[in-house]
């Protein structure tokens, strides 16, 4: 089992507070799948205006975090196997850790996310190329699905 804090998250990611959206990688399996998970705060800045007096995670931001935990998937595993990056893809392209989104197809939010949940998230490659990527990735809180969406990424 692999575990990143926020301060090692935070060494391979171009994102920061109040955007970073992950805070612990619990378990990776290289270049296949990554769970991780992000504890939701009442002091996230978003609340003050989602909605004031009840506030409720907005849904691009599960899809943001998801997209998150794929892109440590990828990072964790370029960094630390090297020798299982999937043939036809140039390290290269990956070493600024830049990645955006290119398409979200089949999104669906199924519950609220409030203050005091623990946002669970999983991500599993399903397509790697040399500029584009494609996951299928799942939010949940508490064993039931929040979010859930296959996201494309290019570097």
């Amino acid at each position: 089992m692999t575990i990143y804090t926020a301060e090692q998250i935070s060494q391979l990611m171009p994102h920061r507070y109040p955007f970073l959206l992950v805070d612990r990688v619990v378990s990776l399996d290289p270049w296949k799948s990554v769970k991780a998970y992000k504890n939701v705060s009442v002091n996230e800045q978003f609340f003050q205006g989602h909605f004031p007096g009840r506030p409720v995670m907005p849904g691009v931001l599960m899809l943001e975090a998801m997209a998150q935990a794929a892109l440590l998937m990828l990072s964790i595993s370029l960094k630390e196997h090297p020798e299982g990056l999937p043939e036809g893809v140039s390290p290269d392209r990956m070493d600024s850790g830049l990645f955006f989104l290119a398409s979200c197809d089949k999104v669906k939010f199924r519950r609220q996310v409030v203050p005091g949940d623990r946002l669970d998230l999983a991500a599993e490659l399903l397509h790697a190329g040399s500029h584009a990527w494609k996951v299928k990735a799942q939010a949940s809180v508490d064993g039931g699905k929040a979010a859930e969406a296959m996201i494309t990424a290019a570097c």
